[in-house]
């Protein structure tokens, strides 16, 4: 990568929403060949999607649940089951195989700490290989944000 490739990831992440013309412009390129730059940038993986952002708490999802779950048996079956499992749970928006005390950090959306209660009781102790889990509550989100530093 080059820093024309650098600027448009840079140009993207601060204003994902601009046409091809409008990134060519603001990164100085003509827009066959910032078009070709951003496809070869989508086809190696770089830019892995774009998305909307949305505020979690205006859509009714307003309490982040950070889930520390411990596996009983660390076999590669048990690992890919549980992670598979992660996969198809919308309300598990991250989850992060870890160091330390626990596996796994997961980050969970709910709108209530009622709703995390019944997931935590109907899917989250029932993954694969969930020997327990450990569950803190945010208070209030300070900084969210899916741009990297670069």
């Amino acid at each position: 990568m080059d820093e024309l490739d650098w600027k448009i990831l840079r140009t993207l992440q601060a204003e994902p929403e601009l046409s091809i013309n409008a990134l060519a412009d603001k990164v100085g390129l003509s827009h066959t060949p910032c078009w070709r730059r951003l496809k070869r940038l989508e086809d190696d993986g770089v830019i892995a999607g774009r998305e909307v952002v949305l505020d979690p708490a205006k859509v009714g999802l307003g309490v982040d649940v950070f889930a520390n779950v411990r596996i009983a048996h660390h076999d590669e079956d048990t690992l890919e089951a549980f992670a598979e499992a992660v996969l198809s749970h919308p309300q598990i928006v991250e989850c992060f195989l870890v160091g330390g005390d626990s596996d796994y950090l997961i980050r969970v959306v709910t709108g209530s700490i009622e709703e995390y209660e019944r997931f935590l009781k109907k899917v989250l102790v029932h993954l694969p290989g969930v020997a327990s889990v450990n569950s803190s509550f945010a208070l209030r989100r300070i900084k969210l944000t899916s741009r990297l530093p670069i």
